[in-house]
Parts: structure tokens; C-alpha cells; sequence
């Protein structure tokens, strides 16, 4: 045979075998998957977060056949899991639960082991939870008007508190002082909890504080709410105006949110076929109430609508942690 025939023959088994890998690839996706998957929530067991992931990760493991394993990997504010995921292998078999964490850490460590963009691959957000706007009955401040306008008269006199530094409910804050260009002054607590007793008692005038935390206080007449902080009214209290709404500020949101991540590199069928069952388990009217019985509301996004949201959060929790000087060590 010669040597054109030879290279020809040497060029044919090369393209079989490879078509051979790709179909063989295609089928390991297509039947993923085959193994448990790891599911890292970087929070201790019993938080809101951790509960929101299980409830998700059970219903998920039901569906795909196939158990999400969770493991805690509490520290750093979500940072040791999350780079954990970002260095692992991008197979389908490890995954993280998310929070604004992810798109806040970049700004507030001067450094960070993971890009939140370039290091994971996007599946779907799960849900999200409003913060609250709320004041001591006795703050002369009746609606959110009312409180830009007094803060406005007293730049750097008036204090808000939340349930600590860098939190969703003091970053909540801080974006009011960009949009609005006032100057309330951040009081940081260890926990909402002790914030919302400090409230009650007259020692801080304003607070921003989970929602689920405030309502049992705001139907008591313990603390006065003035506007939620999502972009759309909460089923949990509708009455309540959102700040945008309240405040005349288009754009203003600051909530908690969780979402699932696989590290960057993982093949799209996989990252396809978790945000298809992810979907569906948000559909459920089981997942949907107890979500709900938690304070939060189901979400459920494309991989692509997903990343929109983390790279929109990204810029704008930059430009806020810039303006407002935050750091943590």
C-alpha cells in the first residue's frame, strides 16, 4: 500500500476513535447522573440558607435518582466553599449554593481565591427574601420620604442598624445613601436578632432587618415598617410599598437570594439538565409553601438569566462597597 494510503487509513481510524469519544461523552451526559453529587452550602446546618438548600436538594435527588450529598462549609462569609467548588472538577458532581456573598467578597476581602464570573457556571437561582425598612414607633419618619428628607437635614446624625457588617441588610442601607445622596450612619450588630431588641428599646432609631425577623414586631406595633426592599411587594405583607415604589427610586433592590453553581468548565447537557429538574422542583407546590413558610419566594432562572443576575448584582454591590468604604479582613 503506499504511503498516501497508509496516512489515509492512519486519518479514518483517527476520526472513528474520536467519534467514538464524542459519542461516548454524549452518552455519559445524557445519562447523568451516575453517581451522588456533593452539595456544598457554605453555612452552618440550621440558617435559612442551609434549610432553603436542603429543601431543594432533597426534591432534586428524587428526580434525578440520584442523592445530593450536602456538605457544611461554614467560614470566611461562604468564601471556603466557594472556592472549594471552583477548584473542583467541573463534572457535575459538585455544586454549590450561592448567596449575594459570591458577587459582595471580590469588594470587601482584598483578596479572593475564586472569579465570581469566570470560575463557576450558572445553573438557576432558587429564591429570594426582602429585607424591611423599619423605625421605632416614635421616629417622626412616617414613610421612606419622610426618612431621606430627615436624614437629608441631618447628614451623619441619624443612625440605622442591621444584623452586621456587610450584611444584605447593611449594603440595603448603604445603597439608599448612593441613591439618594444622604448619609445615614451604619450601626453593625452580631445577628439581627440583638439589633431588633436595641429598635424596640429606642437605642437605635432605624433599622433594615430580614423580613421574616421584622413581621412578627411590625404586627405586633413593636416597630413601624416603612418599605421592602425588592423590587416587587412581598406575598408576605403586599401592603407594604416597595423603596422603589416609597422612595421614588427605580432600580433599588437589596435581598437575600440563594442559586446553584457548578465550577466553570462543566459540560453544558449537564448544566442544562440540573437547571431543567431545578425548575421543576420550584414548580412544586410542596417546595413552593415551604419556601414561602421561610419568608422567601421561588425563583427558578435559564443558566443564562441566572448569569445576567450575578453579573447585574456584581456591578452594582462593586460600585455600592466602593462608595461606602467597606472592608473586612
Amino acid at each position: 500500500m503506499s504511503t498516501q494510503g497508509n496516512r489515509l487509513l492512519l486519518s479514518c481510524a483517527a476520526l472513528v476513535l474520536a467519534l467514538g469519544e464524542i459519542s461516548c461523552g454524549f452518552a455519559a451526559e445524557a445519562a447523568y447522573p451516575q453517581r451522588p453529587i456533593r452539595f456544598l452550602i457554605p453555612q452552618s446546618p440550621g440558617g435559612a440558607s442551609d434549610t432553603v438548600g436542603r429543601i431543594v436538594a432533597r426534591k432534586l435527588g428524587e428526580n434525578l435518582g440520584q442523592q445530593l450529598v450536602v456538605d457544611n462549609r461554614p467560614g470566611a462569609t461562604g468564601n471556603i466553599g466557594a472556592e472549594m467548588v471552583a477548584r473542583a472538577t467541573p463534572d457535575g458532581y459538585t455544586m454549590l449554593l450561592t448567596a449575594p456573598n459570591l458577587v459582595t467578597s471580590p469588594s470587601l476581602y482584598p483578596r479572593v481565591p475564586f472569579d465570581p464570573i469566570k470560575d463557576f457556571a450558572p445553573v438557576s437561582q432558587l429564591a429570594q427574601s426582602p429585607n424591611v425598612w423599619i423605625v421605632h414607633p416614635s421616629f417622626a419618619g412616617r414613610t421612606m420620604k419622610e426618612l431621606i428628607e430627615i436624614v437629608r437635614g441631618k447628614p451623619g446624625q441619624i443612625d440605622f442598624s442591621s444584623s452586621g457588617l456587610a450584611s444584605t441588610q447593611h449594603l440595603a442601607g448603604e445603597l439608599l445613601n448612593v441613591m439618594a445622596g444622604i448619609r445615614l450612619v451604619h450601626v453593625p450588630y452580631k445577628g439581627g436578632g440583638p439589633a431588633l431588641i436595641d429598635l424596640m428599646g429606642g437605642r437605635v432609631p432605624v433599622m433594615v432587618s430580614s423580613l421574616p425577623s421584622a413581621i412578627p414586631h411590625i404586627k405586633a406595633g413593636k416597630v413601624r415598617a416603612l418599605a421592602v426592599t425588592s423590587a416587587k411587594r412581598s406575598s408576605a405583607m403586599p401592603e407594604l410599598s416597595t423603596v422603589a415604589e416609597a422612595a421614588g427610586f427605580p432600580g433599588y433592590e437589596a435581598i437575600t437570594w440563594q442559586g446553584l453553581v457548578f465550577p466553570a468548565a462543566t459540560p453544558k447537557p449537564i448544566v442544562g439538565r440540573m437547571s431543567a429538574e431545578t425548575i421543576k422542583v420550584l414548580a412544586m407546590s410542596e417546595v413552593r409553601e415551604r419556601l414561602r413558610d421561610l419568608g422567601y419566594e421561588p425563583v427558578a432562572s435559564t443558566p443564562e438569566q441566572f448569569a445576567g443576575y450575578i453579573r447585574a448584582e456584581l456591578d452594582k454591590w462593586t460600585k455600592v462597597i466602593r462608595a461606602a468604604g467597606i472592608k473586612l479582613e
